[in-house]
Parts: structure tokens; sequence; C-alpha cells
């Protein structure tokens, strides 16, 4: 659980301090700058003089005074609270403490608060009235320079603008950075080089603590400005794994390091003054980990959710840390959506679509009745206009759930209280009807309900929380029936996440939160406007000249909750789960994306045949040059095999149709159509007939076993640049801007009778096709044309489905995944783009260093041939190259790899064609 394990952390750090006190008893946008050894001195001057031992904190609003004794309350005294500030005995006061030379400092207040207890956490005890307290300081010596700077402070404090006060202390924090810097005693090695020092602070929930930044060539390092609550904070960059810019206060300030992969905690967030700093800061580390982690982008992660190769949950996970969602702001905290609807049966049943919310619709939209009268005052309203005056995600919201396991961060938000007792996270029940049936909340769910730890759902801490109005204390919170113990509802609840329900319909979830639902008329449509302040752009702070306003807009937008920062502009693609063989689907097209040779789940001839691919696929890395043969006068354009693998017929810009013998390791017969380059060829069924493309506008049909050209189909006025057959058609790519679609009936006698070519179909296109490519059960076809687009159609119907603009240049090759539910293209340009089928979404795109002419891939890997004729084995998912192996003196022109993906035959500039296997 994320703010658990934040939670420990920070309990971790303050076992090293061994202190009561954290920065989370200062009030929000209150700084921590010093402590001093002290004795509270009670009822000094009389024979019941009494002084305890503690710590003095001077804060940038209060006095805090923690004893030693854990049975003493720690005291926390307002500055602006504060009537008269000064040294104990000056002007003849209490002579007798005067002569003893220990001078103390001298509050006299109205308000006091007292604190923890007997280490307790509870509501804050308050006392009212007209008061002193002396505290004399161990170091006697500093008690002038603490009173002079309790004195700046409560000039602050008592400004009557709030701007004025925060821009006091700002340009009191700023000089006391700026005449300290970066202890270098702190680096871990001498042998360090120091690369750059700012300043900064760190960020925890709800509150800041100011520093010096600190990178070298090795590590990161954080010195706060109070030594609070460590020393130093190192982080060895060696460790690092992910950093993430971040928005701060609405402002791009933040930098989030984290040193894991998957946990959604960070390792440290900081938060600096200068955007620059930020930036440079980021670069540095960020040109670090080019050399040591991939890159993760919202189209990488989600490309592996779509193929299963992460959970729901673990999505949910990416996607709000690439929104700027983090635990360390709880303005900011990641959001999870509400699963389940009914919480009142007394079993759960996850195969009735009924158990679940509907995720196309944000929960203010959930109740048809509010949301109509939401709607009435939405159209009556000014600009600019919303629909709900409450967000689906702010601190309150977060800490209402888990008030349990965080209590004094709770204190901290509401000025040392606790919520209403009728008001708290009481019933998961009333919970979830409140977010139907109220006319303000409209709160969605945070990680901890689909993770394992139970604690924020029991009261394990036996914390007051008060009494409700039925006379029952607030403690445990109340399960629906199906539940058995926090255990189990928290399984359940994974368990609904991770259905299949959800599965299919969670993109329409991510559509509102992080998609293009989130804003405009898209948002509208779905009901899903909050306040403009909300949003990301929503206002420039930077804009707003008068300090009053620009502190009230901030608090104002960090108390009411944010937007996350919008991931994707268009639909984001389904899940592809076994359940879509069972729905109904009304276009020819959505039929054609699930039907797949083996569906999921089912037992096949075929099983055989896939665990070879699988493991051929694992070990795609080991592959090796077995033969290569010089075979061509020119570059090699096409491979086409024998059902057998005994004869490869390969096409050449040279013009020739080539048969080579792989057993006699001889060349058998070489063919020439005409005097133009051939550009493609392939093998009918029964492997009597072998088809070319030429560039001189024709497909020719030669015979084997009669050693002739059989036919040739004159279908085009421009080079036809690829082939495809399936099931008597043949389609048929070309310069004209076309593909054509035509029937090719075969001949009764192989080489006695020509064949019969009908035209059935006409695909336009707006410049010239270079490759084209069928999906596995040939009702769609992928072109790319020399100006960077990829064309998605329907065969059922000859239409286009999508038209996605992914190249800056020729597109080299596309083809449909082994499952049609996405495509991958190359280009010129030298990126490799993954696109949605369903959608026409561009989900992922990763550069290399030269283009990439071929390829073959299994939807997650992927072996390709570059320009330099080197090999190339990349791991799709996790975005890299995984392997390069030598091959070609020029670039790979083509490339064939057999049904069992055990066998690769390549062809290249270099006029060879290079024979590979795997070696297990």
């Amino acid at each position: 659980m994320a703010f658990t394990r934040k939670r420990q952390r920070e309990q971790q750090l303050q076992l090293y301090s061994k202190e009561r006190f954290s920065l989370l008893l200062l009030n929000l946008e209150e700084y921590y700058f010093e402590q001093h050894t002290a004795f509270h001195v009670q009822h000094q001057g009389s024979q019941e003089e009494r002084k305890i031992r503690g710590s003095l904190k001077i804060c940038s609003k209060s006095v805090i005074f923690e004893p030693d004794a854990i049975s003493q309350p720690i005291l926390k005294i307002p500055l602006r609270d504060c009537l008269k500030i000064g040294k104990h005995g000056e002007n003849g006061a209490n002579k007798h403490f005067a002569k003893a030379k220990s001078w103390g400092i001298s509050l006299i207040f109205s308000q006091i608060y007292f604190i923890k207890e007997h280490n307790i956490v509870a509501p804050y005890k308050i006392e009212r009235g007209k008061m002193e307290y002396v505290f004399e300081l161990e170091v006697s010596g500093k008690v002038e320079d603490v009173v002079e700077t309790l004195l700046q402070l409560h000039r602050a404090s008592c400004l009557d603008k709030l701007g004025d006060q925060m821009a006091m202390i700002t340009a009191i924090l700023q000089s006391r950075l700026a005449r300290t810097s970066f202890d270098k005693n702190r680096f871990q090695s001498v042998s360090e080089k120091l690369h750059m020092e700012c300043k900064a602070e760190m960020v925890t929930p709800l509150v800041t603590n100011p520093g010096h930044v600190c990178i070298t060539d090795t590590s990161l390092y954080f010195q706060p400005l109070n030594g609070y609550p460590k020393p130093v904070v190192q982080i060895t960059l060696q460790d690092v794994r992910r950093i993430y810019k971040r928005r701060h206060g609405l402002m791009p300030l933040g930098l989030e390091v984290f040193c894991t992969d998957d946990d959604l905690c960070s390792d440290i967030y900081l938060k600096f003054y200068e955007p620059q700093d930020r930036d440079d800061l980021y670069f540095y580390i960020a040109t670090y980990l080019e050399h040591h982690a991939a890159e993760h982008t919202a189209e990488s992660y989600m490309l592996q959710w779509q193929r299963g190769h992460l959970s729901n949950y673990q999505y949910l996970l990416h996607l709000n840390n690439l929104a700027d969602r983090s635990c360390n702001d709880l303005s900011q905290y990641p959001v999870f959506p509400w699963i389940i609807s009914d919480y009142s049966s007394p079993e759960l049943d996850l195969s009735n679509p009924a158990t679940f919310r509907d995720l196309s619709k944000p929960v203010g939209a959930l109740n048809a009745e509010r949301l109509e009268r939401l709607l009435t005052r939405y159209q009556e309203m000014p600009e600019p206009r919303f629909m709900y005056g409450s967000h689906y995600s702010s601190p309150g919201y977060v800490l209402f759930y888990l008030v349990r396991i965080a209590p004094e961060y709770m204190l901290c938000l509401q000025n040392g209280r606790f919520d209403n007792a009728d008001r708290m996270f009481n019933s998961i029940a009333e919970t979830w009807k409140n977010c139907l049936d109220g006319a303000t909340d409209f709160k969605e769910l945070i990680p901890e309900f689909y993770d394992e730890d139970v604690s924020f759902l029991v009261n394990s801490l036996k914390l007051d929380l008060g009494k409700r109005q039925g006379g029952q204390m607030v403690d445990d919170v109340e399960l629906p029936a199906w539940a058995s113990s926090p255990q189990d509802f928290l399984q359940k609840n994974k368990d609904a996440l991770e259905s299949g329900y959800v599965s299919e319909h969670l993109h329409e979830w991510i559509d509102l939160i992080f998609g293009y639902k989130q804003k405009g008329s898209e948002a509208i449509g779905a009901h899903n406007v909050f306040h403009p302040l909300t949003y990301e752009g929503g206002v420039d702070l930077n804009s707003i000249e008068d300090p009053d306003e620009k502190v009230a807009m901030l608090t104002q937008i960090l108390e009411f909750g944010q937007t996350p920062k919008q991931l994707f502009v268009t639909p984001h693609p389904r899940r592809i789960t076994p359940k879509f063989k069972s729905l109904s689907q009304a276009s020819s097209y959505n039929a054609s994306l699930t039907d797949s040779p083996v569906s999921p789940g089912e037992e096949s001839f075929e099983d055989l045949t896939e665990e070879s691919r699988t493991l051929a696929w694992s070990n795609i890395a080991k592959l090796q040059l077995h033969e290569q043969y010089k075979i061509h006068k020119e570059a090699v354009t096409g491979i086409a095999v024998s059902c057998n693998g005994s004869s490869v017929f390969t096409t050449s810009q040279d013009s020739t149709l080539k048969m080579f013998s792989k057993e006699s390791k001889m060349l058998q017969r070489s063919i020439s159509f005409s005097n133009m380059a051939l550009s493609s060829c392939l093998l009918l069924p029964g492997d009597t007939t072998v088809i070319s493309s030429s560039w001189d506008n024709n497909v020719y049909f030669y015979s084997i076993a009669f050693g002739r050209r059989q036919d040739t189909l004159m279908g085009h006025d421009d080079a036809v640049s690829k082939i495809c057959w399936h099931n008597d058609r043949l389609y048929s790519g070309s310069w004209d801007s076309t593909v054509k679609v035509w029937s090719g009936v075969p001949a009764e006698m192989p080489g006695t009778k020509r064949h019969q070519f009908d035209l059935l179909a006409e695909l336009e296109h707006d410049v010239s096709v270079n490759t084209i490519n069928l999906n596995a059960v040939s009702t769609l076809l992928v072109s790319g044309t020399k100006e960077g687009m990829v064309n998605i159609w329907d065969l059922t119907t000859a239409t286009l489905l999508h038209q996605t603009s992914c190249h800056s240049g020729t597109v080299c090759d596309a083809a449909f995944s082994p499952d049609s539910r996405h495509i991958l293209s190359t280009g010129v340009d030298g990126c490799l783009n993954v696109i949605d089928v369903q959608t026409g979404m561009l989900i992922s795109s990763m550069a290399s260093e030269e283009p990439q002419r071929c390829f073959v891939w299994d939807g997650n890997s992927v072996l390709s041939g570059s320009r330099s004729g080197e090999l190339l084995v990349w791991d799709l998912l996790g975005a890299k190259v995984s392997e390069r192996i030598q091959g070609h003196t020029g670039a790979v022109t083509c490339i064939w790899m057999n049904e069992q993906c055990s066998s690769i035959i390549t062809g290249g500039e270099d006029r060879q064609i290079m024979f590979w296997k795997l070696q297990y």
C-alpha cells in the first residue's frame, strides 16, 4: 500500500531522530527552521519551580516545545497569538532569575495547543487566556539570536494580508538558505565530482522541508536546512530506476525519483525554486539513466496492458504516475475507480454485469436524478461553468479513507481536529450510497482499496475518533455482507478489478480521467466537467500580481484537488481479453478482430506449433548464421519457401526470379520476365506456382512443374510494390496509389490453363503504396505509403477503417500481430510504431539509429533488418533493443520466417541470402 509504505519510511527516519515531533505538527505552508536544547521553566521563582528538559523548535508560524519525557505533552504556541516576546529578566523582571545569569526566553500569549500527551495521537487540546511561558536555553549565549528571530517571524505572522505574510517568511527562508551551502563532508567518497548544487525543498504529504540539493557523478543528495529528520538524504544514481517531472502547486517545479520499477512510493520528491534548476537536475539524471534504465511512456504501458503483461491494477498505477499523481502530494494522490456497485447482497457475483459500476460515466453521472439537477444548474450558471462543485480526488477525500493509519495527517489538515464522527469513513456501503446520492460527493477511490494491506480499514491504533449520533463509537470500517473479513474484502475488490467485465470496460474510465473525455466538448458530452481551476493550465499563477489573491488561489486549488495531467487525446483502446469471443459484434470489422486461428483457452492441433513459436521467440536473440550464398546481381527483394523447406525462391532488382535448392546448396533455376526489377514473390498453396510482382506494372505467374511463365496479370499503371495471397484472392499494392483485390481461380491442371482474374475491389490512396500485408484471417489489410501514412482496410466491405500518419517518410514495412490487435510499421525515419487496430491510435513509438527495412514479429518482440545490415531484436514492452546480430554488408531488404519461427532467411543489398537458425 502506497501510503503505508510512505509512513513506514517516515517512521524509520523518525527512529533515527528519536523524536515525537514531526513536520505534521506545523501548519500548512509552514517551515521548521531550527531547534535548541532548552528547559521549560514551570512555576519559575517559587519553591515549586521545576525545569522540563526538551527541544525548542523555531518555526515560521509557531514555537514548538517537545519535552524529552513522553508523558508530557508537546507545546505549540502560534506566533500570531503572542502578545510579547523577549528575554526573561529584562527591565528588572524576576531579579532572582537574573542574578543566576541564566537568561531565558519569555513568551506571553493568548492561546496554546497541547499535543500527543503520553505520546497518544488525539485531537489537540487548546487552552486560551493570557499566559507566560519561559524557556531557558542550554546554550544561554544563543538567547538574543533566538529572540531576534522570533520577533522577526512574529512581525510576519501579524501582517494583515496573507500574501504579505508569505512574502516576508519566504524572504527569511531564502536569506537562511543563501547563508548556508551543502556540506561536502557528507559525500560518500572523496573522489566524487560535484556536478551542480541548488536550493530546493523535500516534499512529503502536506509539508515541505527546505534545504540544499547536490548531485555528483555517483549520488543525489539532499541536506535539510534544519537537519530533520536526518542530516542528509543520499540516493545512489546506480539505484535510480525512474524519474518524473512534476507539477507542484500548479508550477513546473517538482521532480520525483524512484529506485524501484513498480512501487508507487518514491524515494525522494523535490520541489525547486526555479524551473531551470529542476530541468538541469532532471537532464543530468536522465542522461545517466539512458545507459541504465528504459524510459516508459503511456503508450508503451498501454501496449503491455493490452497484451496482458500488466494487470489492470499495475496499469492504473503507471498511468497515475505519468499523470503527475504522487503519494507525496495529497492534492494529486493516485486515483482509482469504484468498481463494485453491490454492497448489500450476501454473496458477490462477479459474473453478473449488474454487480459492477458503469465505468463509462463519472461518479457524478451515475445517479440520473442527481445528474438532471446538476445539469439544470450547469445550464443556468454563468461562464466559466462546471457540473460538479467538488472534485473526485482531494486531500480531504484521501485522508477520509486513510484516517485510521494517518491520523496525524488528518489533524494537520483540519487544525488539530478529527472530522465529525458521522461524517467519518464508517461504512463501505454508506460511503458508496453517499457518492451516488450526495449533493456534493463525487469521490472515487484510492489504490489502497485494491492492495493487500488492510490497516486503513481497521482501527488498530485504538484512536478515539468520536461517537456517532446513534451512540456507537467510530471503530473499524463496516464491511459489506459479502466480505467475511478486511482481507476478504480487499481480495474480492482485487478480483473485481481484474475481472473480465472490468478488463473490457476499464478503457472507458481511463478516457474520463486520463483521456480524451477529460476536457472540451467530449467532457461536456460525458458529463465530466469540473471547476476550471482543477485542470492543468486552468490558471497561470505567474500572471496574478496580487500576492493575497495568489496565496488564496493556490490554497483553494490545493484543498479542492486537481485533475490528472491528460495522457491521451484519442479514444483509449480496449484490452485484449478472451471474453471478446462471446461479445456480440455489430460489424464485420469487429468480428474480424475476434477471429483468430486459435481462440484463447481452446485446445487445438496447433498447440504444439504455438509452443514451438513461444519457445523460438523467447530465444530469438540466440539467432546464429548457418549458411550464406550470393545468387543475385542486385539487391534481393523477396523470399518464398516451399512447404517442405527444400526450395527457396527469391526475387531481385536484377529482374530475376531464382530457385535455390537448400539440400544440394545449388542454384536450380533463374527466370527473367522482363528487364525491370522484381519487387516481391510468394508461393501458391500446393507449391506448384510462384508469383512475382514487378516494377513493369505486372504480376507474373510461374509454373514450377512445367518450368515456364504460366500467366501475366497486367493490373496496374505503375510499379507493383508488394503482393499477398489468401483463399484464391490476390492482393496487389502499387505505386499507382491503389491496392487491388483480384479473384484468382486456379487452373484445373497446372500449366495447361491460364488463370481467370476478376477485379473485386480497388482501394484508392492519395499517394504511392509501398507495402501491404494481411491479417491472419485475411479480413483486414494494412497498407503503407511513400508519405508515411498507414491505412487499415476492412476487406469484407472494401472500406477504409483508419488512416494514421505516423512516419515522416516512406513506410518500409507494416504487418499485423498474430492476433490482429496491433500493427507494427517501420519507416525511413527510423521509427518503429505500434498502432491499435480497433481505434487506429498510435500507441507506441520507438526510434532506431537507422531505418529498419523489414521485420517479423510476434506481437511482443521484433526481429528487424536494418540499413547497416544488422539484425536487431526489439523488446517492444521494454521499449529497447535487446540484441544486435551482425549480418549483411549492406541493408537487409527482406526477411522470411517459417511457421514454427525456428528458421529464418534474410536477403540484402549485398545480393546475398543468409540462412539463420536458433540455438536453444
